[in-house]
């Protein structure tokens, strides 16, 4: 699976310029935890995410520890410029996901700007990562069928366990089998394609 088969798009951005509260209410209205930041041309210039916005934005409470001595009040940021990530960790549509998640594990990143060239194609998360990988078997099976039927008209019959394809049927040669392979591998929550050797 590729970055472009899970990633959200059209995506949700902020201007540096911003108050933070909008970025904070589109986060919250959108269930996102982060929001690329785009300039006036639309080019992606960093990212803000739900720590960058809490980030001196929770007063302390003074009667939380009887020993604590009253603290200075801290200059709060007002503007997403002032709390952006200004180096984000970006992927591009094609990246192979399994790539997309160990940079994010990597830089202990939630989710990841996609570009397409200078294009901000859409964003992934770690949870689009996961919604693709607990897909049931049932699910699997039925878009793995649908994408075979489209191509053989019928003559293969797909089969999944565990993530795991399996397409029997006839096959005209070894181009055909790789076909099918291909054809069930972008299926995003397949983990394994096997093709059943010829009777």
């Amino acid at each position: 699976m590729r970055a472009k088969d899970v990633m959200s798009s059209p995506v949700h951005t902020v201007e540096p310029g911003a108050p933070v509260e909008d970025a904070a209410a589109v986060m919250a209205a959108r269930a996102v935890t982060a929001l690329p930041v785009v300039d006036g041309a639309g080019r992606l210039v960093g990212i803000v995410s739900e720590g960058d916005l809490l980030w001196r934005r929770v007063p302390v409470d003074p009667t939380a520890q009887l020993n604590r001595s009253p603290a200075a009040p801290a200059i709060r940021p007002g503007r997403v410029a002032e709390v952006m990530s200004r180096s984000p960790v970006t992927t591009r549509p094609d990246a192979d996901l399994a790539e997309v998640a160990e940079t994010m594990l990597m830089y202990d990143v939630r989710s990841m700007p996609v570009l397409d060239g200078d294009t901000l194609a859409g964003m992934v998360s770690r949870r689009d990562i996961l919604r693709a990988m607990v897909r049931t078997d049932e699910t699997l099976v039925r878009e793995v069928q649908h994408r075979l039927d489209e191509y053989a008209l019928g003559r293969w019959t797909a089969s999944v366990h565990k993530g795991v394809a399996t397409v029997a049927g006839s096959f005209a040669d070894s181009t055909e089998r790789e076909i099918a392979a291909v054809l069930a591998r972008t299926v995003p929550g397949v983990a394994d394609v096997r093709i059943e050797p010829p009777r």
